[in-house]
């Protein structure tokens, strides 16, 4: 992936030597590269829609709630939560350019009434207090650098009675090294936490835990389909009838490969967390 090489650091040593700054912007270059859509798909997390609408469900989104969804990206979940709940939706994201491909998406959909982007840290949401019904966290909160800052902020930001909602990677105990990069930071692997130490992380927010469901399944079905287009997009570079300056086949496919591996261990899962803000 060429924007990760222009760190000038190796995978492996570059997660620990980079600033919390420097590895949000990072990631944020990263996903969005095209590359990242066509290894991804349309949902860049597990479970896609289905557990979007899941997660939806568990948080009683309505017509009537106002959602903030954090890390956004270019709005798929966004999007999909105004059309089947008919809520009100702001997504946030740490990328200005996802920002500006959602804003252009939502108004070419006829959603601007109902969803708007802009470019914020989740951990210093620009927000006042009180002013969301529901917050929404899909696979993004395990790349986060400080997660309790961000814990806080979706207390700060949510209004008493409302809900937060997290879908994210879990891991249980250690990790081949193969998991343990910068790469492996992107791809929400190597600071991925525990089921409860995300329910530890949203309580000391004194957020109260109400769900926490295990979905791991999803997880193997959304590596297996990356390993898939990994194949598919290296036949085609091959047939040089895609162009991919920079991209390290043999690197994403170690990492799909250990992660396919730790899952069938039950080192890595997915997990869904939905917290209540005290009335």
């Amino acid at each position: 992936m060429s924007n990760v090489g222009q760190t000038g650091l190796k995978p492996d040593a570059a997660a620990k030597e980079l600033s919390p700054s420097a590895l949000k912007h990072c990631c944020a270059a990263v996903y969005e590269l095209e590359v990242a859509k066509l290894l991804l798909g349309e949902t860049f997390h597990p479970g896609g829609a289905k557990l979007t609408e899941r997660l939806g469900g568990i948080l009683g989104l309505t017509p009537r709630s106002r959602v903030l969804d954090v890390a956004a990206g270019k709005g798929t979940s966004a999007f999909f939560l105004a059309n089947r709940f008919g809520c009100e939706i702001v997504g946030v994201d740490y990328s200005r350019r996802s920002v500006e491909e959602a804003e252009a998406a939502a108004t070419a959909n006829g959603l601007s009434q109902k969803v708007s982007f802009q470019c914020a840290d989740a951990e210093q949401l620009p927000f006042p207090n009180d002013t969301f019904d529901a917050i929404i966290c899909e696979c993004a909160f395990c790349i986060f650098p400080n997660k309790q800052a961000a814990a806080r902020e979706f207390m700060r930001v949510v209004r008493p009675g409302g809900e937060v909602g997290l879908s994210d990677l879990t891991r249980e105990g250690a990790l081949a090294s193969e998991l343990d990069g910068l790469l492996a930071w992107i791809a929400c692997i190597a600071d991925a936490q525990p089921l409860s130490a995300y329910v530890a992380l949203l309580s000391a927010a004194n957020l109260k835990v109400r769900v926490a469901e295990s979905h791991n399944n999803v997880l193997t079905e959304f590596v297996n389909r990356i390993r898939t287009r990994l194949l598919a997009a290296e036949v085609m570079v091959g047939l040089q009838k895609l162009i991919l300056p920079g991209f390290d086949f043999e690197a994403a496919k170690t990492i799909a490969k250990y992660a396919l591996d730790a899952i069938g261990e039950g080192k890595l899962g997915y997990a869904i967390v939905a917290a209540t803000k005290a009335a």
